[in-house]
């Protein structure tokens, strides 16, 4: 834009930070990556807002409505620091100062991968899903939506390998409000082409549907390789993808229902979208799941049941370990979730249902819970789950909430144990050391937090 600020690389605004380089531009102004001198030369982002402050009534309004983005804590979205106002060539600059997230964007991983002729697989697409569904449930609850999901807007963090969501549109959507309260004119589509529903880029509405519809087109890009405007046919109104790749029946279905032409046909919330990921065999027992196996290690979500000493299979109302209600069970003997096996990917743990001579129980069709097997006690057993549940109450004790804290202690246990990744990991006694090295990794993040370190 002609009143767009041009930094040069070694320039220093209010003394404090020196730009680097620019990292690119936009409708509203330039980015730069700088260097914060006040802060030991740590790198953050400059975003500017140049035609915000043609008139003071507008930069006001932007200081006023983008005060909820400074309210944003989430590990995975990045700090916003400062609105700084300052003077450049004898006019008036804001620019909006966050965090530096160092890594690379999932558009520039898949280019990278597309050169060696490979797209994302289904088991990664959804690990994605499971990552920023989250980010989405928290912002919605801010009452913020993001405007603008696609893969450039998605960051894969170096030191974890966590997706950072980045780069709101309703930041630009505030500054637009602004220039439109200064001189009545919009004529800048907030959003992406392609990944955006048609109500938001037509008529400018937006919902948590919204950014769902743009999380599955993204999803889509991701699996096939392929440019939104490859997949979706504009005469039908319809996505043509499934013949690009082929998917699990759920997830297709997942996605189909997240792309609807309506949004009142898509789901209505982020928390909708992960219940409904989750494998249909086990969603009959969804509140189990939920508290106990997303995103878990085996055995670490189980807790306050013991195992008794008999062969017997009695019924379950005969176990006082095992707790009753008209639709839920409350808690699952061991071995039953035995004939759950883990399959470990980068940065989450999916649970699939194995064959072990078990069946769940189709729970909707039954008045009363089916008999249990009972197993003999087992003390190395009984010795691990005591130990998971130490780390379960310590984590409990520092305010963690479990999605983020295991999701964080999975990550460094990948990066210690690279060579795990993608095993299948069982409860055998086999897979035991596995899972005690698991246990340190918390153990050790755990002593580094009671001591004061950073999530």
């Amino acid at each position: 834009m002609s009143n767009s600020s041009l930094l040069a690389p070694g320039s220093t605004l209010e003394k404090r930070y020196r730009i680097i380089r620019e990292l690119g531009r936009g409708g509203f102004g330039r980015t730069y990556l700088a260097e914060d001198t006040n802060r030991y030369g740590e790198h953050c982002v400059l975003k500017e807002f140049s035609p915000v402050v043609r008139s003071p009534k507008a930069a006001e309004l932007f200081d006023r409505e983008s005060s909820i983005l400074y309210s944003l804590q989430h590990p995975q979205i990045p700090r916003f620091r400062e609105l700084l106002r300052t003077e450049i060539g004898g006019n008036q600059a804001l620019f909006l100062v966050q965090d530096y997230i160092k890594g690379q964007t999932y558009e520039e991983i898949l280019i990278s991968r597309q050169q060696q002729g490979k797209n994302f697989s289904e088991a990664e697409v959804t690990q994605l899903l499971f990552q920023l569904l989250p980010i989405l449930e928290y912002i919605h609850s801010k009452n913020l939506i993001h405007r603008d999901i696609s893969p450039d807007n998605i960051i894969q963090h170096d030191a974890d390998k966590l997706p950072f969501l980045i780069d709101f549109g309703s930041v630009k959507q505030i500054a637009a409000t602004a220039l439109f309260q200064f001189n009545g004119q919009l004529d800048t589509a907030i959003g992406k082409q392609g990944y955006s529903p048609a109500e938001q880029m037509r008529q400018g509405k937006v919902s948590p549907a919204s950014d769902l519809y743009a999380l599955a087109v993204t999803a889509l890009v991701l699996l096939t390789g392929k440019k939104p405007q490859k997949l979706y046919d504009v005469n039908g109104k319809t996505w043509d993808w499934r013949s690009r790749v082929q998917v699990s029946q759920n997830l297709g279905t997942v996605l189909d229902k997240m792309l609807a032409d309506r949004a009142g046909d898509r789901y209505q919330s982020a928390k909708e979208v992960r219940e409904a990921l989750k494998d249909p065999k086990l969603s009959q027992i969804g509140s189990i799941i939920s508290q106990m196996v997303t995103m878990n290690f085996v055995g670490r979500p189980f807790k306050n049941f013991t195992q008794t000493a008999t062969n017997n299979h009695n019924p379950v109302s005969q176990n006082p370990q095992i707790v009753k209600n008209t639709n839920i069970l409350k808690l699952i003997p061991w071995k039953t979730v035995a004939s759950l096996s883990v399959v470990l990917l980068p940065g989450m743990l999916a649970f699939g249902a194995v064959k072990s001579g078990f069946t769940l129980p189709k729970l909707p069709e039954l008045p009363e819970f089916p008999e249990l097997p009972q197993f003999p006690k087992n003390t190395s057993l009984d010795a691990e789950i005591a130990r998971q549940e130490k780390i379960g109450k310590r984590r409990k004790n520092l305010n963690i909430e479990p999605d983020i804290f295991y999701q964080k202690v999975d990550e460094l246990f990948y990066s210690k144990y690279p060579e795990l990744q993608g095993r299948t990991l069982t409860d055998k006694p086999e897979d035991a050391e596995i899972r005690q090295k698991w246990c340190e990794v918390a153990e050790d993040f755990l002593d580094n937090l009671e001591k004061g370190g950073q999530l």
